[in-house]
């Protein structure tokens, strides 16, 4: 087994926290990566791990190892970027994380078309709501959405996506439409909770530049935006949620908007990537398909 396949099973397993999470990034049985380790503890003659049942650690020698690992890594990368730039087409694998709902009605028909324009490319693709460090969880590149403040990274904004309150015609006929944020106090209520936090997200209105927050109370909590959907379609409630999500139940006359003179400014969706990399062919299409898709949407 050569040196670089260990120093890339110790390097995932120092990330991961565990041997299992790391055999999962690299395609592997926890045995087998657990037998890189052991391999090159043998061949350096040091112990590198702390072990026990539930979790592993880094001995002093271990974090040092890590330290040189990250460069040598990083360097075996860019003459990898490098070479493969060099090529006409992208080859590899696109590691992204990506919102759960944007993701699906927006992003994977863009990769759909580019898996079919370059076939020798692959993809790792990973839905998720929950804050994902891009840097430290080896990824070409997160789909966020909001303001990015973080000298480390770049953020490409390729669309822009507003807010708007929505319940089922049946719910409007019988409980009546909210004509101010004011009179949701008196309205069922549908809530977002953050995956991260665990808190409510509160709901955002704009009256002449001025910002309104309401957090409504309600009975009715979900981790997913679909699910709310559901759910406000079935009657439960009104809610607050990307107007992209509720485009199609709206033209099916499931969902109603209302209050869409009070709505806030729209939230930035962006490509997120390490600012000291060099960028690799495989994301460098996948920007460029960012950049047609803002252009043909006409997001600024």
């Amino acid at each position: 087994m050569s040196t670089l396949r260990l120093l890339l099973a110790f390097s995932e397993s120092v990330k991961c926290g565990s041997f299992a999470k790391a055999a999962r990034e690299l395609g592997l049985s926890p045995s087998a990566v657990a037998k890189s380790i052991a391999r090159l503890e043998q061949n350096l003659n040091l112990r590198l791990f702390h072990r026990s049942t539930r979790r592993i650690g880094l001995t002093q020698e271990g974090e040092e190892l890590f330290e040189r690992v990250s460069v040598i890594l990083e360097q075996v990368n860019a003459l990898k970027v490098r070479a493969e730039n060099t090529s006409h087409a992208p080859t590899g694998t696109l590691r992204l994380n990506i919102l759960i709902s944007y993701g699906k009605m927006v992003l994977l028909p863009i990769i759909s078309k580019l898996a079919k324009q370059y076939p020798e490319l692959s993809f790792d693709i990973r839905l998720s709501d929950e804050f994902t460090d891009v840097i430290a969880d080896g990824l070409d590149a997160v789909v966020r959405g909001g303001e990015i403040h973080d000298s480390r990274l770049i953020a490409k904004t390729f669309d822009l996506t507003g807010f708007g309150v929505y319940g089922a015609p049946g719910y409007f006929a019988e409980k009546g439409r909210p004509a101010k944020p004011e009179d949701i106090a008196a309205h069922e209520c549908i809530l977002y909770r953050h995956p991260s936090s665990g808190r409510d997200r509160l709901w955002r209105f704009l009256e002449q530049k001025r910002e309104i927050i309401v957090h409504p109370v309600s009975k009715y909590r979900f981790n997913d935006w679909e699910a709310m959907i559901v759910a406000s379609i079935n009657g439960l409630g009104i809610m607050q949620l990307p107007d992209f999500m509720a485009k199609s139940a709206v033209a099916a006359g499931q969902l109603e908007e209302v209050l869409p003179e009070y709505k806030c400014y729209p939230v930035p969706i962006s490509l997120v990537f390490p600012s000291n990399r060099q960028i690799p062919l495989r994301l460098r299409v996948l920007i460029e398909a960012l950049d047609d898709f803002k252009h043909q949407s006409g997001s600024n």
